[in-house]
């Protein structure tokens, strides 16, 4: 009985330590003790990091041309209870007067994003998601983001799976709390 006892009490020791672990210097880890991680979810990826004494992470999505070259990619971060900032990174060539539009299964969600610069890697769009733009997506299969090339004024359209997306957003808050 006595054992059996002790065995309980270790058990128990050990489940009540699972939760949000910190290093000798205080710094928040990662599971398994972890510094930093990356997991796959359908489409998309979580990736964190510890830097001094915060957690950073993300959910992200790229896409590359055949020679390696990247065209697209978004960056996602939780916020409040059911909303998300983010990045959108753009090739060069597209009209920023003109902004980007954001569809999820060929709905339109708001109005056009501005552009806020250009840097070598692309031009960004910050992006402000709130509840009802999460939703769409967790329940949603593609997002669409419409541009218009500034040589011709033809529209352009690039489509992210949103395979994977709730379940990425989901583990990307619970590593963050």
């Amino acid at each position: 009985m006595r054992r059996l006892t002790i065995a309980l009490a270790l058990l128990l020791a050990g489940v009540a330590g699972a939760g949000i672990s910190q290093g000798q210097d205080g710094a928040p880890l990662l599971p398994g003790g972890a510094s930093s991680l990356q997991e796959t979810y359908g489409d998309w990826r979580v990736a964190c990091v510890v830097r001094e004494t915060e957690r950073l992470c993300s959910l992200s999505q790229q896409h590359s041309q055949q020679n390696g070259q990247r065209v697209l990619s978004i960056e996602i971060v939780p916020s409040a209870e059911n909303a998300a900032n983010g990045t959108l990174v753009l090739p060069f060539g597209l009209l920023l007067s003109a902004g980007v539009t954001l569809t999820v299964d060929d709905q339109p969600i708001g109005s056009a994003l501005p552009f806020s610069t250009c840097l070598p890697a692309g031009c960004l769009v910050p992006l402000a998601l709130d509840s009802q733009t999460i939703e769409r997506a967790n329940a949603g299969s593609r997002l669409t983001i419409g541009a218009t090339a500034s040589s011709t004024g033809a529209p352009l359209s690039f489509t992210l799976s949103l395979e994977g997306f709730a379940a990425a957003l989901i583990r990307t808050r619970e590593l963050l709390q």
